[in-house]
């Protein structure tokens, strides 16, 4: 099964599970870098990264998003901002066109707001098929074995006998 990460990671912990992911899957990485990056620390990154998900924004991206019909299985990651997911993940959402495909979704967060964050991207994404949804609090926090059995656990959820 061909399969695809992609991911935005403002501060490394959502490239981080990323990474395991894709070690996991054999995975291709697709990195979203947007043209303009908001402050990792202080209270500009709260500010701009909650204004940037209320208002709905689209930053450009220096990424290049590849042709997505190769791919079997697409896994999209994005921290959680606002209880929802961040603006690259949208600009991202709103040029591929994604209809009809296997994805699953994975987020990272500091105290919640998953639930309506998959919500969120199920809904813009209800023409295909949700295979899996998993949530890591604070994850470079935690045991990187426990955290490995737990996306080892998910992945075979979806992918067993698909191999």
């Amino acid at each position: 099964m061909k399969s695809l990460v992609v991911y935005y990671s403002l501060e490394g912990h959502t490239r981080f599970i990323a990474d395991m992911i894709i070690e996991e899957l054999g995975a291709d990485r697709l990195e979203l870098k947007p043209k303009k990056e908001i402050p990792k620390s202080g209270f500009l990154k709260f500010f701009l990264g909650g204004k940037s998900v209320i208002f709905h924004e689209r930053p450009k991206l220096l990424t290049a998003i590849p042709e997505l019909d190769s791919y079997d299985l697409i896994v999209i990651g994005t921290p959680v901002w606002a209880s929802s997911f961040t603006a690259p993940i949208n600009t991202f959402l709103a040029h591929c066109g994604i209809n009809g495909r296997k994805l699953a979704l994975f987020a990272c967060h500091a105290g919640g707001g998953t639930d309506k964050c998959f919500d969120r991207i199920k809904k813009i994404l209800r023409n295909n098929q949700i295979l899996g949804t998993i949530d890591f609090r604070n994850p470079a926090q935690e045991n990187k074995d426990i955290i490995k059995t737990q996306i080892q656990t998910w992945i075979s959820g979806f992918t067993e006998n698909k191999r």
